[in-house]
């Protein structure tokens, strides 16, 4: 059976575990094309006018995928650590995306609760049965699974930069080359270096979130608060580059809690959505690193 696997989303950070899982089970992987002009059309084309960038870029690989697969993964993810949730956008996006695009195939959106191996385990099971009766297999295709993405480091370390800024924001803005434009190839054109968070041990990131008079709900709101917060106080970095997608509602509310934190920390806020035009996204992110320069001499 032909998996569409549309290259959207969390799929720059969980592809090990999604593509090893349903290649073990024995289906033929389909994967969308990295994000292009082409499947940013398609995805404004079909998805509703309010959806923030990276959701319309989902559809968008979606509707790419439609006719050349037999089923399609739509990742329903639901939480990724306890007693914190995901974007409300990924609970409904099974749906936006089943009544936005026509003459969709069959596909698969059971919720994914992946705070821990077991939680996660049901997922795989359900998922599993939909392609074979053998249990055994498919916990032994889950196991695989595991054992490759623990093996995978995403995220961006850069050491031979004498200036260094934390790239912050949710990972499909963060890893998507043509949505965020180029934007570690245009920092380090520039002699700039970047780190993101999966390089900041996880006791640190909740060694500050604890400043915060409230745990946070949002599982992307505690990891860029708790990684810029961190990078900041500490002066790991000399500035920090915020990516945030206009409209994002979680992200509107952490640029405030990090400004909040690091007051006179320099922070450069990038939106953008499908509208955003490359001179002047390149223009702001000169002028902030001019400043930086300025302010280590």
């Amino acid at each position: 059976m032909r998996i569409g696997i549309p290259r959207g989303l969390l799929f720059y950070k969980y592809y090990p575990f999604i593509t090893t899982f349903f290649k073990e089970l024995g289906c033929e992987i389909v994967l969308s094309p990295e994000t292009d002009k082409e499947i940013l059309n398609l995805g404004s084309k079909y998805s509703v006018d309010e959806a923030c960038l990276p959701i319309k870029v989902f559809h968008g690989h979606v509707a790419y995928l439609r006719n050349k697969c037999d089923i399609i993964f739509l990742p329903r993810v639901m939480q990724l650590r306890k007693r914190e949730y995901i974007c409300p956008k990924f609970c409904g996006l099974p749906e936006m995306v089943i009544n936005n695009i026509p003459n969709m195939p069959k596909t698969i959106n059971f919720p994914i609760y992946a705070f821990s191996q077991k939680s996660l385990k049901k997922w795989a099971v359900k998922t599993g049965f939909l392609f074979t009766k053998n249990y055994l297999k498919i916990q032994q295709c889950f196991i695989d699974a595991l054992s490759v993405q623990k093996n995978f480091l995403p995220g961006i370390n850069d050491t031979d930069y004498e200036l260094k800024v934390a790239l912050v924001g949710h990972p499909y803005n963060i890893y998507d080359n043509f949505v965020n434009m180029e934007l570690v190839s245009k920092l380090h054109k520039i002699g700039v270096g970047v780190i993101t968070e999966e390089y900041i041990e996880e006791d640190f990131i909740d060694k500050e979130v604890k400043t915060l008079f409230k745990r946070p709900f949002w599982t992307f709101t505690r990891n860029s608060y708790g990684f810029s917060s961190y990078v900041g106080i500490n002066k790991k970095v000399e500035g920090i580059i915020y990516l945030s997608s206009f409209a994002c509602g979680t992200d509107s509310v952490t640029i405030e809690f990090i400004k909040d934190r690091l007051p006179k920390f320099p922070i450069l806020v990038l939106k953008i959505d499908e509208h955003t035009g490359e001179a002047g996204f390149d223009t702001r992110i000169e002028a902030f690193v001019d400043m930086l320069q300025r302010r280590a001499l």
